[in-house]
């Protein structure tokens, strides 16, 4: 699920993600990405949310990026959005 630092949201629960974005920063990380495309975009944002208020109050966020993607499946190709959320401890 974590790859230097990052936290690709899926289809879990949203306590899943906060909980990995917790270990994360309890492991020693300054910097969390979190990174969802598609319907999961709003889970992130969730995820981060929930992060920020109850878990780890001293986290900003750094950096928001989004995008689009192009998807190739069975139907053929499509576009899908992409968030990329960055969160920072504060010192």
């Amino acid at each position: 699920m974590t790859e230097n630092n990052t936290v690709y949201i899926g289809n879990k629960p949203v306590m899943n993600y906060v909980l990995a974005v917790v270990k994360e920063f309890s492991n020693g990380a300054k910097e969390v990405t979190i990174k969802a495309r598609g319907k999961a975009i709003s889970r992130a944002v969730d995820a981060v949310e929930v992060s920020r208020n109850r878990f780890i109050t001293d986290v900003k966020i750094n950096d928001i990026k989004i995008g689009t993607e192009r998807i190739a499946s069975e139907k053929g190709e499509s576009n899908v959005s992409i968030i990329e959320i960055v969160i920072t401890k504060q010192l």
